[in-house]
């Protein structure tokens, strides 16, 4: 019969609650992480619970469907499966109206992942080989855009939404990455891997086996 004192059990307790709050604290961070992920992934973002697209200061409500697999189920960037999917834009500013909108999709082939940016896609040097959609410029004047594709792969995406007045030289644009099918755990599985890394690392560095081995000799 193992006769474990009273020291003991003290010790294993304090080691249990500073392993547990040293991995609370790493969950806290990959939750809040991924929440800041979810939230703002490029051009695209989450402002009180409704899908914002950014093309330059220009507003316009983002939502994808995937009417055939989820029917009227609303997703902001991330798409759950591949399939037919349909990309809505609705103008939030009259501007947007009176001018010209394209819609192109290229593959990730960069891995640029959530950080993309529009200096790296102006940096690629045949976008067009890397582009799987594009919509040519429309004029939208009942402040509604429609695209739609079907996405036959799993992978990492980028969205590139253009708009110009015609009797203009500028161009305002908006770059948001986005993955079909698969989970988006982001930074989570990162940080809990740390945080496991950190705990046996904390419970060797002050005599885990030491204790272990005196516990078991008792």
């Amino acid at each position: 019969m193992i006769d474990i004192s009273l020291s003991t059990i003290r010790f294993i307790n304090y080691r249990l609650r500073c392993n547990s709050q040293l991995v609370f604290t790493c969950l806290a961070l990959a939750l809040a992480l991924h929440s800041a992920g979810v939230g703002a992934h490029g051009g695209v973002f989450l402002e009180q619970d409704v899908c914002i697209i950014e093309i330059d200061f220009y507003k316009a409500h983002f939502t994808i469907y995937q009417p055939q697999i989820s029917k009227h189920e609303q997703f902001c960037e991330d798409i759950p499966e591949i399939g037919e999917s349909t990309f809505v834009m609705e103008y939030l500013h009259d501007g947007l109206r009176d001018m010209q909108v394209d819609f192109r999709i290229i593959k990730d082939t960069q891995k640029l992942g959530r950080f993309a940016k529009l200096e790296d896609i102006e940096k690629l040097e045949d976008i067009q080989q890397q582009t799987i959609f594009y919509q040519a410029p429309t004029f939208n004047i009942d402040g509604v855009y429609l695209a739609q594709y079907d996405f036959t792969e799993k992978e990492y995406y980028i969205g590139i939404v253009t708009a110009k007045y015609p009797d203009q030289e500028k161009i305002y644009t908006a770059v948001f990455p986005f993955q079909v099918g698969g989970s988006n755990w982001g930074y989570i599985p990162a940080i809990i891997s740390l945080a496991l890394f950190l705990q046996l690392n904390y419970w060797l560095m002050n005599g885990g086996f030491t204790h272990l081995r005196k516990l078991f000799k008792s």
